[in-house]
């Protein structure tokens, strides 16, 4: 229990641990707002390039093709990250300006799968004009991708947003009421349990941003320890794809906010997951059979 003096803006009570305050933005020259998540989008960018760079470099690849799809992938996810959202939440602009609509990112509505759907286009036109496999650019870049993954969710807990439903396990996280972001995600349960604390109200619910950073996490290190031992190129990215798509699915149905597919009642980041699960684990079982075949030929030889 924080001390009586004391309201957190964001509390784990079960873990004993509180932020007293918790900035959404960090400075703003002459008047414009640099918020924190942007800047840790930013510092992900450049972590996950510097890590992509270490890989390139021990394998043998050039790092100038790299920087080509850096400068290449970067609008490019952020199209595709922004018109994913766009396109399953036209209902929320209709009427409107798209291209106005599409550049007002600083309201929120960014979509992963639409970055990861972009990113996969860029690889493919960089790995096509230099001649590269693009399995072996997909596989390097994919623990660089969830670096980035895991660094932008913390950007969900400095704006209170993305969070789950009610819940009191041992990662409970409290927000205050009157600061969390997005009264569509708010559900009745959470009001049912609303807490009071030294005359504050907070809304007790599922921290997913971090369970989705601590799985992400997990599993970037899964992948980093197993690229030398892959059986194929490209099967690192296409494990990224089937853990990812386990994770989000989850995570995914933790949630309050989700998006619907088109009209319907389906969950489409969970529909997504599932499609990239399910193709993905199809190739990488064709992928094994190759190399297994491939093996009892040279040995027939």
């Amino acid at each position: 229990m924080p001390p009586d003096n004391i309201t957190p803006d964001i509390w784990f009570p079960n873990l004993r641990v509180y932020f007293e305050n918790v900035p959404r933005v960090l400075f703003s020259p002459f008047g414009f707002d640099i918020y924190i998540y942007a800047v840790l989008i930013v510092f992900g960018i450049i972590l996950a390039y510097y890590l992509a760079i270490w890989w390139v470099k021990k394998s043998g690849q050039k790092v100038e093709d790299y920087n080509d799809l850096l400068l290449l992938g970067l609008p490019l996810a952020l199209i595709g990250l922004r018109t994913y959202y766009l396109a399953f939440n036209w209902d929320n602009y209709s009427g409107q300006n798209f291209f106005r609509v599409f550049f007002q990112i600083r309201d929120g509505g960014l979509a992963i799968y639409g970055g990861i759907i972009s990113s996969a286009i860029a690889a493919a036109i960089i790995s096509m004009r230099r001649n590269i496999p693009f399995s072996l650019m997909a596989d390097t870049a994919a623990p660089s991708m969830l670096l980035g993954q895991v660094i932008g969710r913390f950007g969900n807990f400095f704006n209170r947003e993305a969070f789950g439903g009610y819940t009191d396990n041992i990662f409970a996280m409290r927000i205050r009421v009157d600061q969390a972001r997005g009264s569509a995600t708010i559900t009745d349960e959470m009001w049912e349990n609303v807490v009071y604390i030294h005359g504050a109200e907070y809304f007790q619910v599922h921290p997913t941003f971090l369970y989705e950073a601590a799985f992400n996490l997990l599993l970037m290190l899964a992948l980093i320890l197993y690229r030398p031992h892959r059986k194929f190129d490209g099967e690192i990215v296409l494990l990224y794809f089937l853990g990812y798509g386990i994770i989000r699915f989850f995570v995914e149905g933790l949630r309050t906010d989700q998006m619907m597919f088109l009209n319907t009642s389906l969950p489409l980041n969970q529909l997504m997951a599932v499609l990239f699960a399910v193709i993905s684990t199809a190739l990488i079982i064709a992928g094994h059979m190759r190399v297994r075949d491939s093996a009892k030929f040279r040995r027939k030889r």
